[in-house]
């Protein structure tokens, strides 16, 4: 539960139950309900039907699970990890080992990817051994145990059934969520449960999801848990009942598209988002105005909604100025995508510099600003937010000081390319390094600048994705080649487009592995069959297509000059939208993830022996 706070706070909410009798092995539930579902599905003149399976999916990071624990002679814990959540990681080992939070210190090293699997797994254990042993100990999985012992992201299976009027308004939605949680009780059913009923209004709605224990290997969270298989369910559906109705795809999700204050399932409104532009956005793509030319060639299109609610968790950050004028900004947070990059540009906007003249420090948590762990898309918004801050308040003390020495208001004051100017009059200057000699040297006259930013924000910003691919399809082998693809993405605001746009790219070849390549079998013993990447395929350059990215900018209200966070929302649509580009076209529906040849060339055949 506290990973998944971590990820997106609505997804600690609990539901209300129905008080009925579950197997022994439920370990979780939800039970979302909104107006009157029979009446809903009474009212519609079209209902599909849906029901998908999805095996579990392993976060596929180049480095595996690591870390090092050292005890010291006074008995203090030391942890050299590969962690995506520094401050989360020292309170497991600290709850594991029976010691204070004060004993441990974690030091977090430099993560080979992470994708949700490495906020806490090896670290608790590792610690408990160097304890007993009262010596270092390194552990380290290779990659066959990784793939054996990691955290995947969960198997589930979903049912939707969806009504919708003439004119393509949704009615009602009924949808049952079963997620393979393994052998610990954590999943993300619940954020799954509610993005499967969020992205459009239903006035109408059942959404019931289960959490089940089994002896596999325990599930934990991937780029957006829960989203890609949610989006599966919920698009595959739209899109039958756009074709039922005989609408255009893209006209139907407007028309129903969630907007700002409409609610989600359990109940919270959407604060600001940009669905429906995102959806315009790319409606207005070439390949997509051109789409006749795409059935020309045999190629398929297909489009899919992914959206993400944001996580939202404390921070702080400190920027403290050195003695040579320069700046060096402290951080409790983990860098797993640019995010320091950023933060330097958030700095050096407030005070007048190039970034490159800053230093940026993820500090180890004895030392370090407190700052949540890097998932849910929420670090550029909430630790971004704390290091404008710090950097306006350095800003404010750097001038305050040269305001006295040059004995004028700090209001007429510019800081400019390292040096303070009065404005409107030249020569009339100090430098950085002449603030830092007034305020760190033994005779100073000033306190030393330490610029401190927190922030608590409380409402999140979502993000949303929609994504177009076009593909062909070998009618004798189903095997599936995508080759082409557009990501519109709502960002907020694009701090720095080349990271944005980097992380994009990144996201859409992580949803073609879900949707074609990645999944993890297992026998009827329950023993894991792709346990080495000779078995388990992850997606190579030449799998994904050339890419075309559309960044929408709908700022969000407290995010850093309108950012918010960008890395879970285009990892959540690929798989929806090649599912729907196959049903383009061949006119079958795939029911399971991944979507191997063997399996589709079946469905073929079927197809077209019925034919």
């Amino acid at each position: 539960a506290e990973e998944a706070a971590m990820h997106n706070a609505d997804a600690a909410k609990k539901s209300d139950g129905d008080h009925e009798v579950l197997a022994p092995n439920v370990s979780n539930t939800a039970n979302f309900k909104r107006g009157d579902i029979e009446q809903g599905f009474a009212e519609a003149d079209a209902i599909v039907e849906y029901s998908f399976f999805s095996d579990a999916v392993h976060q596929g990071y180049i480095e595996p699970q690591s870390n090092l624990v050292a005890i010291d002679p006074l008995g203090r814990v030391t942890v050299y990890s590969s962690t995506q959540a520094a401050f989360h990681c020292r309170n497991r080992v600290a709850e594991t080992i029976g010691v204070p939070i004060q004993q441990v210190n974690v030091v977090p090293m430099p993560v080979g990817g992470g994708f949700g699997g490495k906020f806490v797994h090896i670290e608790p254990l590792t610690a408990a051994v160097a304890l007993a042993a009262g010596r270092p100990v390194l552990l380290q999985f290779t990659r066959m145990e990784d793939l054996t012992a990691g955290n995947p992201a969960p198997a589930c299976r979903i049912d939707v059934k969806l009504g919708a009027k003439k004119d393509g308004t949704f009615t009602a939605l009924d949808s049952t969520l079963v997620f393979d949680a393994g052998a610990t009780p954590s999943s993300p059913m619940q954020i799954a449960a509610i993005l499967v009923g969020g992205y459009y209004k239903f006035p109408n709605l059942r959404i019931k999801g289960y959490e089940i224990n089994s002896h596999k290997a325990g599930a934990g969270s991937y780029r957006a848990p829960g989203a890609q298989q949610a989006s599966m369910a919920i698009e595959s559906a739209v899109d039958d009942l756009a074709a039922e109705l005989g609408l255009d795809p893209f006209e139907i999700r407007l028309k129903n598209c969630a907007e700002e204050g409409d609610l989600r399932p359990n109940g919270g409104a959407w604060p600001r988002i940009g669905l429906r532009e995102t959806l315009e956005a790319l409606r207005e793509h070439p390949l997509w105005q051109n789409r006749s030319e795409s059935k020309a060639k045999g190629r398929g299109l297909g489009i899919a909604v992914g959206g993400w609610p944001g996580g939202i968790e404390p921070a702080t950050a400190i920027c403290r100025l050195e003695a040579d004028g320069t700046f060096t900004i402290v951080l409790g947070s983990v860098d797993l995508s640019g995010t320091n990059t950023t933060f330097a540009q958030i700095v050096a906007e407030e005070l007048g510099l190039d970034a490159s003249d800053l230093r940026i420090v993820t500090a180890p948590t004895d030392s370090a600003p407190f700052a949540g762990g890097t998932g849910g898309s929420k670090i550029t918004y909430t630790v971004g937010a704390a290091v404008k801050k710090a950097a306006e308040d350095t800003r404010q003390q750097v001038l305050n000081i040269a305001a006295e020495q040059l004995e004028v208001s700090a209001d007429d004051l510019e800081l400019v390319g390292g040096k303070i100017n009065v404005k409107g009059v030249p020569g009339s200057s100090m430098t950085l390094k002449q603030v830092a000699g007034l305020s760190l040297s033994t005779a100073n006259e000033h306190e030393p600048v330490l610029g401190k930013g927190s922030s608590s924000i409380t409402e999140s910003a979502p993000g949303f994705a929609v994504h177009l691919v076009e593909v062909e399809v070998d009618d004798l082998t189903g095997v599936v080649r995508p080759t082409a693809y557009v990501a519109a993405q709502d960002v907020g605001f694009a701090l720095n487009p080349l990271l944005v746009e980097g992380q994009v790219q990144g996201a859409v070849g992580q949803g073609l592995g879900w949707a074609l390549y990645e999944g993890m079998v297992f026998d009827d013993a329950g023993q894991l069959m792709t346990a080495t990447l000779m078995d388990y395929t992850l997606p190579k350059a030449d799998m994904i297509p050339p890419m075309e990215i559309i960044l929408v900018e709908v700022p969000a209200e407290l995010g850093p000059y309108g950012a918010k966070g960008i890395g879970e929302p285009p990892a959540i649509p690929g798989p929806a939208a090649v599912a729907n580009a196959i049903k383009d076209i061949t006119g079958v529906r795939v029911d399971r993830l991944p979507i191997k040849p063997e399996s589709l060339a079946e469905k073929l055949w079927e197809s077209s022996a019925a034919d």
